[in-house]
């Protein structure tokens, strides 16, 4: 079974940088892989797409670089051993709220007699190898998502769960679960943040967040996370698309696009810096916004999943 690079740039103290696929589209997911992203996580809980559409997405990540990663849309057992014999390097969990729902995902991410996943790994052994059954327990990632009060409150029981790999924050659900709007920064969802990121290094776990804007994911990186996600596909998307827009009609750019600028780093409009990169005279925009999160760090573009 291929090694989990995230796993290794996180026991080197790397910041991890991840994209999230939203549309549904495999031109979207493989160009995403081949960006620069160390993973590329699926959304099957607010995607825009059935579950018929994953595996050609995870065959479209694997084509590049990045690691296969997939957000379930539920706890459900059954789901979770789906995705993992569709060939997911780590699958995050929506709504952990309590110790006992994190052991319940823990035990559906691995094989008896750690868990009780249920063997038919179907593409997961395709592409991982003859050894998967052997190293699957070792490699597989969980992710218990944080994003409710009561999950705040139960943060370092949830942290202390055996098998348990990281921690990650959904700040829209939280920020709405105790009480402030969601969407952007507020001091409530950064003492949350601050707290995931205090109960998971206290035992031993990674932490991780998405992010609506790349300032806010080299915050956190600053902070300690391990792994950031500065925005989903669509959000990418529509970004470029006001900026291009403003650039055209000569307006002043859209809060959407002030975000991109964001994640740029000031850089110039959409149309010239395309150009450039084409070019060669500098990186694109995709690969300066991970620089930007990533404070300079070199990008690993080794072989696919």
């Amino acid at each position: 079974m291929r090694n989990s690079r995230v796993r290794e740039a996180v026991a080197q103290g790397r910041t991890v940088v991840g994209a999230w696929v939203a549309t549904g589209s495999g031109y979207v997911a493989e160009s995403l892989s081949h960006a620069g992203y160390d993973a590329v996580t699926i959304d099957l809980q607010h995607g825009m797409f059935g579950f018929d559409t994953l595996v050609p997405l995870l065959q479209a990540v694997s084509a590049g670089p990045a690691e296969p990663w997939v957000r379930v849309p539920s706890l459900e057992a059954a789901t979770i051993g789906k995705v993992l014999d569709a060939g997911a390097y780590a699958v995050i969990g929506p709504g952990v709220d309590t110790p006992q729902q994190a052991a319940d995902f823990v035990a559906a991410l691995r094989y008896p007699p750690l868990g009780r996943r249920s063997y038919g790994p179907a593409r997961a052994a395709l592409q991982g190898g003859p050894d998967y059954l052997a190293r699957a327990n070792d490699e597989v990632m969980g992710w218990a998502m944080i994003e409710s009060a009561p999950a705040l409150a139960a943060v370092r029981e949830i942290a202390a769960t055996p098998g348990l790999y990281g921690l990650f924050v959904g700040p829209n659900d939280l920020a709405m679960s105790i009480g402030v709007e969601p969407g952007r920064p507020t001091p409530e969802v950064d003492a949350a943040w601050a707290e995931v990121l205090e109960a998971a290094h206290s035992a031993g776990l990674a932490a991780g967040s998405f992010c609506g804007d790349a300032a806010t994911a080299r915050r956190l990186a600053d902070q300690g996370y391990d792994l950031v996600v500065p925005m989903n596909d669509i959000m990418l998307l529509r970004a470029a698309a006001a900026e291009s827009l403003a650039v055209v009609r000569g307006d002043q750019p859209s809060a959407t696009a002030e975000s991109l600028t964001a994640v740029r780093g000031n850089q110039p409009s959409a149309g010239p810096e395309s150009l450039t990169a084409v070019r060669g005279d500098q990186p694109s925009a995709t690969a300066e916004s991970r620089t930007a999160v990533r404070g300079g760090h070199e990008t690993d573009t080794g072989g696919g999943y």
